[in-house]
C-alpha cells in the first residue's frame, strides 16, 4: 500500500506531528510492510513563518495537486486544514486514493493561541474545519471531533515513543519542574508561572523549547518574582537528551488546556518520572499511578498537583510497562492494519 502523509507542520523545531511522521517513516523503512512518502511544503516553493517553529507557508496550491497525481497513492492523510484540503481531497478521490484528515489539533487550541475573544475564533476556526473535512473519507483522531466535525467515520490515532524514553535511573533527579513543548500563549505557560509563585515551596522551573512567548514569559516571570527560578533552555532536537531531561526532572507538566494528546506526558511517564496534565488531556489516562491532573486554567489546581507529584518516587517499573507498551512499531503496525481495512472496504463499495 502507498501512503502519503500532507503537512504544513513540519519544521526542525517543531513537536508531536513531527515526531510521529519521522516515527512512520522509520517503521515504513524498516519494516518493508508499506511505501511511505511525506509532502511537506519544499524551500523552493514557500516562505518560511517567522518566529516559528521553522514551518513553511507555500507560495500558492499549485504544487501539491501534480505531487498526489504523481505520486498515485492508496491513502492520503491530511495532518491540518490549512493546505488547500479540498484541492488535495479532490485530487486525492480523482487518482482513487482514499482521504483521511489526522485530527492533530482544534478550533479552541488554535483560538487560544490567537489574541482576543477564543469564542469568536473557535467559531470561525470551526467553520474552516468543517468546510476543509467536508469531503474527507474519515478523520483519524484519539479525541472526539464533533465540534469541530460532524458526521465522518473515525479511526483511532494512535501514538508511541521512541526507544530512548525508558527509566533511567543512574542520572540524579533534579529539584525542579519540567516543561518541554513550544512557547506559546495556548500552551497554559502564563498559569504554570502563577502555579510557581503560589507554590508552597520555591521549586525551580525549567522551560524547554522555542517559540514566540518566549520575552512575554520572562517579563512576566520577573513581575512576579520568579525570575531567579526560570531557566529557558532551547529546543531539544536529540532524543537521548530530551529523555535524560525528562529523567533528571522532579516532575514534567503539560499546562495546556487544550492537548489533542500530549505525547510528552507518555514520554516522561515512560521514563518514570511523575506527570502532570490537565484533566482533559487524552495522554492523562494512560499514565497511571505516574500521572496527576488539574482542572484547566486553574492555577491553583495546578500548584497542588504539582506539589503532589514532586512529591511521588520515580517508578522504574511503570515507566518500562509504558515504552513496552506504547511503542511506536506497535503502534504503526496497527495504524497500517487499520488503514489497509479502511482501505480496502472504500474500494469494495466503489
Amino acid at each position: 500500500m502507498r501512503v502519503v502523509d500532507v503537512t504544513l507542520f513540519y519544521g526542525k523545531r517543531s513537536g508531536g506531528i513531527r515526531t510521529y511522521l519521522e516515527a512512520k517513516a522509520g517503521y515504513a523503512a524498516s519494516s518493508g510492510a508499506f511505501e511511505h512518502h511525506l509532502v511537506i511544503p519544499t524551500e523552493q516553493r514557500s516562505l518560511r513563518i517567522v518566529s516559528s517553529n521553522g514551518y513553511r507557508v507555500p507560495l500558492g496550491p499549485a504544487g501539491l495537486g501534480p505531487t498526489l497525481r504523481e505520486l498515485s497513492p492508496d491513502v492520503v492523510l491530511l495532518h491540518d486544514p490549512y493546505w488547500t484540503p479540498r484541492l488535495a481531497t479532490r485530487v486525492a478521490h480523482e487518482v482513487g486514493a482514499s482521504v483521511v484528515a489526522v485530527h492533530h489539533s482544534s478550533a479552541a487550541l488554535h483560538a487560544a493561541g490567537l489574541p482576543g475573544p477564543d469564542g469568536i475564533y473557535a467559531r470561525a476556526l470551526g467553520r474552516w474545519y468543517r468546510r476543509a473535512y467536508r469531503d474527507v473519507d474519515a478523520i483519524m483522531t484519539v479525541v472526539d471531533p464533533e465540534v469541530d466535525v460532524a458526521g465522518v467515520r473515525l479511526l483511532p490515532l494512535r501514538l508511541g515513543v521512541d526507544p530512548a524514553f525508558h527509566p533511567r535511573l543512574e542520572i540524579p533527579r533534579g529539584d525542579h519542574v519540567l516543561y518541554v513543548g513550544r512557547l506559546a500563549r495556548e500552551k497554559g505557560l502564563r498559569e504554570l508561572l502563577e502555579a510557581a509563585s503560589g507554590a508552597p515551596e520555591p521549586w525551580p522551573l525549567h522551560l524547554v523549547g522555542a517559540g514566540p512567548a518566549e520575552d512575554c514569559l520572562r517579563d512576566r516571570a520577573r513581575q512576579l518574582g520568579l525570575a531567579d527560578r526560570l531557566s529557558l533552555r532551547p529546543f531539544l532536537a536529540s532524543r537521548q537528551d530530551l529523555a535524560e531531561a525528562y529523567a533528571g526532572a522532579r516532575c514534567v507538566v503539560l499546562p495546556g488546556a487544550h492537548e489533542t494528546f500530549g505525547l510528552v506526558a507518555l514520554e516522561a511517564a515512560a521514563c518514570g518520572v511523575p506527570v502532570v496534565t490537565a484533566r482533559t488531556t487524552p495522554s492523562s489516562r494512560l499514565l497511571g499511578r505516574l500521572g496527576g491532573t488539574f482542572v484547566a486554567g486553574d492555577p491553583v489546581d495546578l500548584t497542588r498537583a504539582i506539589t503532589r507529584a514532586r512529591g511521588l518516587k520515580r517508578d522504574p517499573e511503570l515507566g518500562w510497562e509504558l515504552a513496552r507498551d506504547h511503542a511506536w512499531d506497535a503502534a504503526l503496525s496497527a495504524e497500517l492494519r487499520e488503514l489497509q481495512s479502511f482501505v480496502g472496504a472504500a474500494r469494495a463499495c466503489a
